[in-house]
């Protein structure tokens, strides 16, 4: 899923080091990625009393973060393997499908486009039996070495690879 802009990315599977993050938003969430490499980025997680809104369902938020984080991170490992850039979000837009108030949730995450300036991922999560609860599409803008964000540059050097080591979200 490549363009002409874009060389392809290599395939290394970085779950094991995001995994070892012991803060941030994934581990807050009880996100357990089994599978993040620039084509396809796997995480389930065991729905608790956290995720859950006054209903007792599911938060929408719970979706629209999971879906997010698993779309940046492929989004992340792509550009940072093949140009060195960061990515951020632009849009989020996610659909909420099938209520659910337990068990073990996995969502998988694809890319749609990888260009030079932006991409757009595209996820889904799925309950136990299989059967759609959320899907979503992220659209994400590549940011070169040193841009600034927030005040502060996101200094990754200009020729930087991404190495497998832990991530904190």
């Amino acid at each position: 899923m490549t363009t002409p802009e874009t060389p392809d990315p290599p395939q290394q599977n970085f779950a094991d080091a995001i995994n070892g993050a012991d803060s941030g938003w994934n581990h807050a969430m009880g996100l357990v990625f089994s599978l993040a490499n620039a084509d396809e980025v796997v995480a389930s997680w065991q729905v608790e009393a956290h995720h859950r809104q006054p209903y007792g369902i599911v938060h929408g938020g719970v979706y629209c973060g999971v879906i997010e984080a698993l779309c940046s991170t492929g989004a992340a490992i792509s550009a940072m393997s093949t140009t060195g850039y960061s990515v951020v979000g632009l849009e989020n837009t996610t659909s909420f499908i099938r209520a659910v108030r337990g068990g073990r949730l996995t969502a998988r995450a694809r890319p749609v486009h990888r260009g030079r300036r932006s991409q757009v991922w595209e996820a889904t999560v799925s309950d136990e039996q299989g059967r759609t609860v959320a899907s979503g599409r992220v659209r994400l803008m590549c940011l070169e070495p040193d841009t600034a964000l927030a005040g502060e540059s996101l200094s990754v050097g200009a020729g930087a690879r991404l190495q497998p080591q832990p991530v904190d979200d």
